[in-house]
């Protein structure tokens, strides 16, 4: 017989894994690694990510990755800007890589690319981006070229339809950056062979499961993975909705009872945008608010999504959902004071 799990251990699951229910001792580029990216839109994010995440986390260390091109940030999953380790982009961003072309495509820019022969045009892009540019230089240059076309698009085509990333100052902590682009081989030491498909999902799996078919197609914004997974030697569920979920066959799985602690996340953490079904994470009604698509940083309490946050010069203000017992009130301003430690801010919590 099938086994069910309940949403709660949906959560403890995920968040076990996602390191949200204990902080661990380890490095920073581990933990992007395991992660299998961080979501990084907003260039700073991924410091509170991982503050939430490790214990005595120092935004240095983060800085230092970027520095080093050990850590990169590019297009990739969901055709976002996400942190990954140097080599992960080398597995997995040829895998993602055919998406991104039919995101453009599908995009109201994908028209500029009409008539033109693929293969020139990224030659093309490739020998302007060896110096790293803005979109909008990108795009100068490639409509000095082709003059009768829209440079606004062209500088996003050129910034999408060759392997390319961000490079440093940009999301360096106290330093700042416009966006240049460059590509890929020339930021990045040599990529070693991409990762079959198959990897990609084991490490979803072991960062976000159990999870459904869709829950990991939502995640990686590719598609026709069922064949992949149905395929793998996985240990098979069911939720309280019925559907199949795929797990490794000995991930951890918490006891739903297990406390979970008040977290403080940024901007767009991938915990709530890696799956199909959010429930686990936070509520349908919790969801409807629009929160995470308009970009809030979240407040989870009892391992679920109960407010959103902003750090204020003078403090940190919290937007509280519903009423919060006495524990985990203490708890939430507990966690609340070393956020502001950790950002350097001096103030009180305001809920």
């Amino acid at each position: 017989m099938i086994e069910t799990l309940t949403t709660r251990a949906l959560s403890r699951a995920t968040l076990h894994r996602q390191y949200l229910l204990d902080r661990v001792d380890r490095p920073a580029e581990d933990v992007v690694e395991h992660l299998v990216g961080m979501q990084a839109q907003e260039p700073f994010s991924p410091y509170y990510g991982l503050w939430s995440r490790i214990r005595s986390f120092r935004p240095d260390v983060l800085a230092a990755l970027l520095l080093d091109r050990r850590v990169v940030r590019a297009s990739l999953h969901r055709a976002t800007i996400h942190l990954v380790t140097a080599a992960d982009h080398g597995r997995f961003e040829p895998l993602l890589r055919p998406f991104l072309h039919r995101r453009f495509a599908s995009s109201p820019f994908g028209f500029v690319l009409d008539g033109l022969d693929p293969d020139d045009f990224a030659e093309a892009v490739t020998a302007l981006l060896e110096e790293p540019r803005t979109r909008r230089e990108i795009g100068d240059l490639l409509g000095a070229r082709w003059p009768d076309r829209d440079a606004n698009a062209l500088g996003y085509a050129g910034s999408f339809l060759v392997p390319t990333v961000q490079v440093t100052p940009r999301a360096v902590w106290g330093r700042s950056g416009a966006a240049k682009w460059t590509t890929a081989a020339r930021w990045l030491a040599a990529a070693g062979p991409a990762a079959p498909v198959q990897e990609f999902v084991r490490r979803y799996l072991a960062a976000f499961g159990p999870a459904s078919v869709k829950d990991v197609q939502t995640w990686a914004g590719m598609s026709r993975l069922k064949p992949v997974v149905e395929a793998m030697d996985l240990r098979v569920f069911t939720d309280e909705r019925g559907r199949t979920l795929y797990d490794l066959p000995d991930a951890p799985r918490p006891d739903p009872d297990t406390p979970a602690p008040a977290r403080f996340l940024p901007e767009f953490d991938n915990v709530l945008l890696g799956h199909d079904d959010r429930t686990r994470v936070i509520s349908d009604e919790d969801y409807r608010r629009g929160i995470i698509i308009g970009g809030k940083p979240t407040l989870l309490v009892d391992g679920f999504v109960q407010g959103t946050w902003k750090i204020a010069d003078d403090g940190l203000d919290l937007d509280v959902f519903r009423p919060l017992t006495r524990a985990q009130k203490a708890d939430v301003e507990a966690e609340g004071a070393r956020l502001l430690q950790f950002a350097g801010v001096e103030g009180e919590v305001r809920l």
